[in-house]
């Protein structure tokens, strides 16, 4: 296999204009070669070149994480990601990044913790398949916060629902998401178990495309990726039988190259899902914001206000009422986020201003070196 057909068999684009900023990272770098990010670890990454083999690969020693507090280290939103596309220079074992090609979509979260953090979940994938049990974890508003962290990504959302062979009232389940189909969200259900009812997937992994699975622990993503390469290669464990919740038995994100010439990334079960601050509620809520803009009130929040439509919808039973709560908590967090987004910035700008002074002063005193 020629290089450039052993790095299309994993994701790197086929026809068409090299993606935004590539053309002049590539020739910043001309004698790097490209790989793929496949695992991301605490000590490094995991990279191939290919489908035949992955290598240990070291990081930009600012990318490596140091106890306490670096001022200078890169944000975690701006390192390597499993997904992203990679320069190295050197030979395996000591080949070593020296370059990060600018991403064509990423999938983040708010990291979690008391300051504002953004992490990435998966970069360069063309769909995320949101994947959620039909059994006792069946959670409606769960798939709405993920809907929104995908929406602003440029990947296409699917829902996959899995455990339709456990599940007492399918099209209950169906119907509880008609407003995101409604929305043009594609919704599925399928047995992850069943190779014929998996193959409900295959139309959004032709060669070339790189997908994602994201949902909680437990939810059926390793049996979905087990099923969709035809082997047992991820490690799978049944739910509690408390509350069908998962044993995180995916300790990692990982990339891996599917029989179709797709990828496929399988990543552990999220517990919390922290907007970013970039989001934009509406656009995942559209039938709620085409009531709100008809309120009495532009301010209207929907609470108590007289000529309030959304609530009117509410008590008419036009939309759901859980739907709308989420709607409104979901605005608010994200609201939070950006605040916090609004003085990151504002203390990194000030930063490079304070510094620039200094410099100028030092220079001004003792002369330019």
């Amino acid at each position: 296999m020629n290089p450039v057909a052993a790095l299309q068999a994993i994701g790197w684009p086929v026809d068409g204009p090299s993606p935004a900023g590539w053309p002049e990272v590539l020739a910043a770098h001309p004698q790097a070669r490209p790989a793929r990010v496949v695992e991301q670890h605490r000590s490094g990454y995991v990279v191939a070149e290919d489908t035949d083999a992955t290598h240990a690969v070291e990081s930009p020693a600012e990318w490596q994480r140091a106890p306490g507090y670096r001022r200078n280290s890169v944000p975690a939103e701006a390192r390597a990601a499993v997904g992203d596309w990679v320069l190295l220079e050197g030979a395996h074992p000591r080949a070593k990044i020296v370059a990060l090609l600018p991403r064509r979509t990423a999938i983040k979260r708010g990291a979690a913790g008391e300051h504002y953090k953004q992490q990435v979940i998966a970069a360069n994938v063309d769909v995320v398949f949101v994947v959620c049990g039909l059994d006792a974890d069946f959670n409606p508003r769960r798939i709405e916060r993920y809907l929104l962290l995908v929406a602003g990504s440029g990947a296409t959302p699917v829902v996959v629902l899995t455990k339709a062979d456990l599940a007492g009232d399918v099209p209950g389940s169906v119907d509880a998401l008609m407003a995101l189909a409604a929305q043009g969200v594609a919704v599925r259900t399928l047995n992850a178990r069943e190779v014929d009812s998996v193959a409900a997937l295959h139309p959004y992994l032709p060669a070339g495309t790189t997908a994602v699975l994201v949902g909680s622990s437990g939810a059926g993503k390793s049996t979905l990726t087990n099923t969709l390469l035809g082997i047992e290669r991820m490690k799978t464990a049944a739910v509690r039988e408390s509350d069908a919740r998962g044993r995180h038995t995916t300790t990692h994100r990982a990339l891996i190259a599917l029989p179709t010439g797709a990828c496929l990334i399988d990543t552990p079960g999220m517990r919390e899902l922290k907007p970013t601050g970039e989001e934009v509620v509406e656009d995942s809520f559209a039938d709620v914001e085409a009531l709100a803009e008809v309120c009495r009130f532009r301010d209207c929040t929907h609470d108590r206000e007289p000529g309030c439509a959304v609530r009117a919808a509410v008590e008419a039973g036009t939309v759901d009422s859980a739907r709308v709560a989420n709607f409104l908590k979901l605005r608010d967090e994200v609201a939070g986020a950006a605040n916090q987004l609004a003085t990151r910035l504002a203390s990194k700008a000030n930063a490079r201003v304070q510094g620039k002074a200094l410099g100028k002063r030092l220079d001004e005193k003792y002369g330019k070196h």
